[in-house]
């Protein structure tokens, strides 16, 4: 692509969960916006998770017709079932909870802030996220 920015078209979507009341949840949200806004911005896009839910036929259509990567805060996964029952195939999902696991000296104590720890968790997250939004627009898994 000889133009610098890409288009909506060939934008990666990056699909947060809601993880309302859950610190996961927020890291999770956290990390997309580090992706959207600072470290691709150009890259990524998102759709609004509740929309999907709600059977949307725009934001269905979007992660149907876009490389998709989902993040989910919890067990449930319910970005990743939310763009599968939309008819979208996540090209990549990430947990949390993985993130976590590898570096649990970062704790995250409270939803409504989720701390240096949390944005740390986050910041980590956001830039595993970022390795593979470059792979997707690269044409690799």
């Amino acid at each position: 692509m000889s133009d610098a920015k890409a288009s909506t078209d060939d934008k990666v979507l990056i699909i947060p969960c809601s993880g309302i009341g859950k610190a996961f949840g927020s890291v999770g949200r956290e990390a997309a916006y580090m992706v959207m806004e600072e470290l691709r911005p150009d890259e990524t896009d998102t759709v609004c998770l509740s929309l999907l839910t709600l059977g949307d036929e725009d934001g269905q259509r979007r992660v149907r017709e876009h490389k998709t990567i989902t993040i989910d805060g919890c067990p449930q996964a319910c970005a990743r079932i939310n763009v599968e029952q939309a008819g979208g195939t996540p090209a990549a999902t990430f947990r949390v909870f993985d993130v976590f696991r590898a570096h649990k000296e970062l704790r995250v104590r409270q939803v409504s802030d989720i701390g240096e720890n949390g944005r740390q968790l986050a910041k980590i997250l956001a830039e595993e996220i970022a390795a593979k939004v470059d792979a997707l627009r690269k044409g690799e898994n």
